[in-house]
């Protein structure tokens, strides 16, 4: 073998089925490698950020590690956004990056750029292959720290060696993944004392607590504990969940901001949300993390409990006394959350503005009928399959998939939700789709992101990905015009000079309808769906529809009137 036919050999024993890029010099031994590999499939994207979101995408729905492909100099800064992502959402991915020959290395040779420097931030191990001795020992290296340390490593491969034979066809033996383990027991005991002796407890849990479920839900049971979950934990924990009350932050809701202010013990349980403001103050906390550095990097923790959540809470739940709190503190909460639950949806009734006529600006589709993102969002939740998989993009189209769309059965959820990148949605949808064609997956694109990437619709029609990507077309970069109005700014450089969105997808090879009318969301997401091809729903949504914060301010609900005014003033 040379090294590019031992590298792509070794992912494919791994079980490595796909590799995003864009060919060219420096990697073409090793994309003829993958021609030649048919357990490998290759996809060539527009776009390499594209590829490192899909394969970040990929990593973090199977747990095995993603791999894009860039080649030299610009080929691989492309990739930089979507590692950025992985590296935030914690997904092992391996970027293989090209170089000049390395006769020219050092030489400010034509594309050459200093891979081990550009990607030493990004990246939790990185090396440039200078020899085929170094093969495929420097490969175990950077899968086994992927995984290890759940980020990406990035191989840089000079032009000349990925067809350099090997003295040898060694494998890598890559490294088993280590064992989950529970917090010492001095640590579950005095997490168990607090717990014993509090009135009022509520959970905070995270997206470490996903794949513990029951033992989550036991702890609930247990305490008499409302749960409040982060966007990642919706997944898994959100559906059958008598004790959940919807989210916290700007996307979520007055009953979990209230369940968090009223409790005296507040329990972070996988979990290492960053939002400071949402946090109560005063309160004894507890925090369980598999990741020492994450305890106590948001909120003053008392009581530290470092290991997996799921052997962690086996250890911990015996020794919780058996008589249950009054239940007041969880009575109060859910009935807070029902209430406003049943509020929003009243909102994702069609019938509900026709006589509201709104400020449209340029939309002009239809001034009689606004359509409301929650009606969208709703539609989504009742047609889409129970094993749906969900991307949404950064902004409000995430504000609507958090608030209507459930997360039962098996439905997965995928986002730039820790980096918070514009353009993530359609791409994440790509990687997925990859992985089993037959799976629904649905994009929640905001109008702003998806034109960022347009050009890699046409990658959904090439490879025969049928996904769906459903566009919430308000005109607008909605939350940065809502953070601009509260701010007492009048909204300005938001606004978004749109084509006919499902004309330009429908001429890229994509199903694709435009959709102005509130009767038609549900209809025209059901034939989506179901069309079996690529699909484009380019759903026009009243700019206007905000997302009032779980706990307005005062300064907030003023700058958004001054920024009101001065937007009337201006345009009159």
């Amino acid at each position: 073998m040379n090294v590019a036919e031992n590298l792509i050999a070794a992912l494919a024993d791994h079980g490595v089925t796909t590799v995003w890029g864009v060919v060219g010099d420096a990697l073409n031994p090793v994309t003829d490698a993958i021609r030649r590999e048919d357990r490998i499939e290759w996809i060539g994207v527009r776009h390499e950020e594209a590829a490192a979101f899909a394969a970040g995408a990929q990593a973090q729905l199977t747990g095995t590690i993603g791999v894009c492909m860039g080649t030299v100099g610009p080929g691989s800064i492309h990739l930089l956004n979507g590692l950025y992502d992985a590296k935030k959402s914690h997904a092992p991915v391996l970027a293989v990056c090209g170089q000049v020959p390395t006769e020219e290395m050092g030489s400010e040779f034509f594309q050459e750029v200093n891979n081990d420097v550009l990607f030493s931030d990004v990246s939790v191990f990185t090396h440039t292959v200078t020899s085929a001795a170094q093969m495929p020992q420097i490969l175990e290296q950077a899968v086994n720290t992927a995984y290890a340390q759940q980020g990406v490593a990035v191989l840089t491969l000079p032009g000349d060696i990925g067809d350099l034979k090997l003295e040898d066809d060694a494998a890598p033996r890559f490294a088993p993944r280590p064992a989950e383990a529970a917090a010492p027991v001095a640590q579950i005991q005095e997490a168990a004392r607090v717990l014993a002796d509090a009135d009022a407890v509520t959970l905070l849990v995270g997206r470490g607590g996903r794949e513990s479920r029951q033992q989550v839900l036991d702890l609930a049971d247990r305490l008499q504990a409302p749960m409040v979950l982060t966007l990642k934990a919706k997944e898994g924990l959100e559906h059958d969940n008598p004790y959940a009350v919807g989210q916290s932050g700007l996307i979520g809701n007055p009953a979990a901001a209230k369940a968090l202010d009223d409790c005296d013990v507040l329990f972070l349980v996988g979990t290492d949300f960053p939002y400071r403001e949402w946090l109560p103050k005063g309160k004894t906390v507890i925090q369980l993390n598999s990741r020492a550095e994450h305890i106590g990097r948001r909120i003053n923790v008392e009581h530290a409990l470092v290991g997996h959540v799921g052997p962690t809470l086996d250890a911990l739940l015996p020794q919780l006394p058996d008589k249950r709190p009054s239940g007041r503190h969880l009575d109060k909460a859910t009935k807070a959350y029902a209430t406003w639950h049943e509020a929003q949806q009243r909102l994702t009734d069609p019938d509900h503005d026709k006589k509201l006529l709104g400020r449209l600006r340029s939309l002009g589709d239809n001034p009689d009928k606004l359509i409301r993102p929650e009606i969208v969002a709703q539609a989504l939740n009742e047609h889409a399959d129970p094993d749906a998989i969900f991307t949404s993009d950064t902004g409000m189209s995430t504000v609507w998939l958090s608030r209507f769309i459930e997360f039962s059965g098996t439905r997965r959820l995928l986002g730039s939700y820790n980096l918070g990148s514009m353009a993530n949605a359609m791409p994440q949808a790509l990687g997925a789709q990859a992985l089993d064609r037959s799976r629904q997956v649905i994009a929640c694109c905001g109008d702003g992101g998806l034109m960022m990437l347009l050009g890699d619709l046409r990658t959904a029609v090439t490879y025969d990905l049928p996904a769906t990507f459903v566009v919430f077309d308000n005109g607008r970069l909605g939350m940065v015009k809502l953070e601009q109005e509260q701010g007492g700014l009048p909204e300005f450089g938001t606004e978004l000079d749109n084509p006919d969105i499902a004309a330009v997808a429908a001429a890229m090879g994509l199903d694709a309808v435009r959709v102005t009318d509130p009767d038609e969301v549900a209809p025209a997401i059901q034939r989506a769906l179901a069309s079996g091809r690529p699909a484009l729903l380019d759903i026009v949504t009243n700019p206007d529809e905000v997302s009032i914060p779980p706990k307005p301010k005062v300064a907030q609900a003023w700058g958004f009137a001054i920024a009101k005014s001065k937007e009337t003033i201006e345009s009159a």
